[in-house]
């Protein structure tokens, strides 16, 4: 493989959910990777505030948000696409006829708003994902900032009226049935790989991305070599080139030792 480039999702790819570590030997396997000239970028639905849990992993950059945002190891911005003012007003507005939990962050700062509309819901997420469960803010403190990505629980049969009457400017991206992460339209991880593929000045062909969620599907097609973990869905398989273990698997050992 004439890899030049290589994306990786966070939670069910480089981070187990049931021990919340990325592998001793994930961490090994990247550094050796990255050592023969590969960059390596962070790819994830989580946004800055959030991306706690990779220990100490050394990358060239992080694409956060499903690629809202791009920046490199050194804090170079390279992407910036924030959600629309309007999209956060009318939210704002239908959630006092339709309370729903939902958590509005930025590069560098994350609230939560209307917790005790689905507490039970919003608790298993954040367990799953071993975040610190906040406390809840006022919904209209949105207005005040940056907002990359709306996390917003409402389910799958919601999402026509939400993504066509209330966050017109935003499409939604889902890896888990209780919310969507919502961003600016026209925005996923294949754009950010294009964007950072742009600034360094590598061709789409020499890249490779690996995922396993809903949302990776977009980069997993779009990438010179898509990977699903073997964790994934049947859905996000049939979507890839190739299926390596899974993340308790030692899944990227096993697909790194095929880089070059």
């Amino acid at each position: 493989m004439n890899i030049k480039a290589i994306f990786f999702d966070i939670d069910g790819t480089l981070v187990s959910f049931k021990t919340h570590k990325v592998p001793q030997s994930a961490i090994d396997a990247i550094r050796r990777v990255r050592e023969k000239g590969v960059k390596v970028f962070i790819a994830t639905g989580r946004p800055m505030p959030f991306i706690r849990n990779l220990n100490g992993l050394e990358v060239d950059g992080i694409m956060s948000v499903n690629g809202a945002s791009c920046i490199t190891a050194d804090g170079k911005v390279i992407c910036h696409r924030p959600v629309p003012k309007a999209d956060i007003e009318r939210v704002i507005a239908d959630a006092q006829v339709h309370p729903m939990p939902i958590a509005f962050t930025s590069n560098d700062r994350a609230i939560v708003c209307n917790m005790e509309a689905d507490m039970e819901r919003f608790k298993e997420v954040f367990t799953l994902l071993d975040i610190p469960l906040p406390k809840s803010t006022p919904i209209t403190e949105a207005l005040n900032m940056d907002v990359m990505q709306m996390v917003a629980f409402f389910d799958k049969d919601e999402e026509p009226r939400m993504m066509k009457e209330v966050m017109k400017e935003c499409d939604a991206n889902r890896w888990h049935p209780y919310f969507a992460d919502c961003i600016a339209k026209g925005t996923n991880k294949a754009t950010g790989i294009d964007e950072i593929c742009k600034y360094y000045g590598i061709d789409i062909s020499e890249t490779m991305a690996v995922g396993d969620g809903g949302n990776d599907i977009a980069m997993l097609r779009h990438a010179g070599i898509g990977v699903a973990m073997g964790n994934a869905s049947d859905e996000v398989k049939a979507c890839a080139d190739m299926v390596t273990g899974s993340v308790d698997e030692d899944g990227i050992f096993k697909l790194l030792s095929q880089v070059d």
